[in-house]
């Protein structure tokens, strides 16, 4: 059954983690996992898909250890007591490595793919409907938790009020050291009335690790209100500027160009190779720093796009190029390593 919407990512959670699963497990949900393993003297984390906060019913516990040679073991617990572990004797993480963990819920079974790869299938055993939370345990740090509907149905979506200039429901942001590598998240669509719409076309994710620079990606269908653009990554530390363009043909509808140097964030549009006029006011600090990631969340609304940085508001732009369907591709560049978009 398809389901609409799919809640807001969790952002750089500190682990341990314990975070709900907004209307429980659906077929067709897809909850991907991006962070690191740490190189630590513990040998094991966890992920379990369980009934609230207590750890007395878990419909699937998946569980890497860094132990003879490496293994994973599956299993589902209930009323308390552990069920037959299934155990899976190879090793796809890497202490140390950036990794990207993603659980599809189909009708009778868990497909859990590592990297982009097929891991494992694990049946059910309990009602996936049951489950209502998320908890990731052991030697990992986390980048992003999200969640996608890839059961959406394939039509254009209506407009729907958001409120937008509200800032969503994330974690408060790590400050501490990240990993050289970070991964980050796949496609997120929030309900109506959270910080993004929900587009019902499932959209084409470029994933991690590093994708090339400058980047090109064509926006199939042009846009239209509610679409939204995500990209993310990470500012190289000698960073003086990147960019984000929204082309159509040969003129760029929104130039997007943070300047470190200038500490600016200049948007602007450029028809017929001639610029228009820059606009650079923010109504807070610079949202972008050098070595560090980021996630720029852009909404298209019928009569300019609201751009958010890391979860928070930053501005809006009104369209100078006014007919959408022809803003139909995408170019990122600069000195940033890309590790998403979704164009």
């Amino acid at each position: 059954m398809a389901f609409s919407g799919a809640q807001a990512p969790y952002m750089n959670p500190m682990v341990p983690f314990t975070g709900m699963i907004q209307g429980g497990l659906q077929d067709g949900l897809q909850i991907t996992i991006n962070g690191t393993v740490l190189m630590s003297s513990g040998s094991r984390f966890t992920v379990n898909l369980q009934t609230g906060h207590r750890d007395n019913d878990i419909a699937f516990h998946f569980n890497p250890r860094f132990e003879e040679g490496g293994y994973v073991v599956c299993n589902t617990k209930q009323n308390g007591i552990w069920g037959p572990e299934e155990r899976k004797m190879q090793m796809p993480f890497q202490r140390g490595h950036p990794f990207e963990l993603s659980f599809l819920v189909q009708s009778s079974q868990f497909q859990v793919t590592v990297n982009g790869r097929l891991f494992v299938q694990y049946t059910h055993r309990v009602p996936f409907h049951r489950v209502d939370t998320i908890s990731v345990t052991g030697i990992v740090q986390l980048s992003y938790i999200s969640f996608q509907n890839t059961h959406a149905a394939p039509i254009q979506p209506t407009f729907s009020t958001v409120q937008f200039s509200q800032p969503a429901c994330f974690p408060p942001r790590h400050k501490g050291r990240k990993p050289k590598t970070q991964t980050v998240i796949h496609t997120v669509q929030s309900t109506p009335g959270q910080m993004f719409p929900n587009p019902m076309i499932p959209p084409m994710a470029y994933p991690n690790p590093v994708l090339p620079i400058p980047f090109f990606a064509s926006i199939p269908g042009g846009l239209y209100p509610s679409k939204s653009i995500m990209v993310s990554g990470t500012i190289l530390p000698s960073a003086q500027s990147f960019y984000i363009n929204l082309r159509s043909g040969s003129d760029i509808a929104f130039h997007l160009n943070p300047r470190f140097k200038e500490n600016a964030v200049v948007r602007n549009t450029q028809i017929g190779s001639s610029w228009g006029p820059e606009e650079r006011g923010l109504p807070r600090k610079m949202p972008f720093s050098r070595g560090q990631s980021f996630l720029v969340w852009i909404l298209c609304e019928s009569h300019c796009f609201k751009v958010a940085v890391d979860g928070q508001h930053l501005f809006e732009y009104y369209h100078r190029l006014k007919h959408l369907p022809t803003i139909n591709s995408l170019e990122v560049g600069g000195d940033i390593q890309l590790t998403h978009v979704q164009p």
